[in-house]
């Protein structure tokens, strides 16, 4: 069993930025991918970005240019970095690791309150 605890989520001003962290409970040297995704109020999950165990990443177009994820597999930790946040970026923001068996695992969650 996995878990994930994220951290870092706060109220920002729209144009600041902000590093979100993602601690997992065992090695995750072997996972296939990590990812974030948020949930907006009133909206879906949505995919923001997500990096392989290879350090290959993808990111929404939405986020594009804007963001960063990384992973230290010695800390078990992914980071999202998040620059020129804007309103709609306010949402619950979620940790995904899905193993070697195609088992996804989530994260309570982070909120992040971007005030305009």
């Amino acid at each position: 069993q996995v878990q994930l605890v994220e951290s870092g989520g706060g109220l920002v001003q729209a144009g600041g930025s902000l590093r979100l962290s993602c601690a997992a409970s065992k090695s995750i040297f072997t996972t296939n991918h990590m990812g974030w995704y948020r949930q907006a109020p009133g909206k879906q999950r949505e995919l923001v970005a997500t990096i392989t165990s290879g350090g290959r990443t993808n990111y929404a177009d939405s986020v594009k240019g804007r963001v960063t994820i990384s992973r230290d597999n010695a800390k078990n930790t992914v980071y999202l970095h998040v620059n020129s946040l804007k309103p709609e970026d306010t949402a619950v923001y979620y940790c995904n690791l899905e193993s070697c068996s195609g088992t996804n695992y989530w994260g309570k969650g982070t909120l992040v309150t971007v005030s305009s």
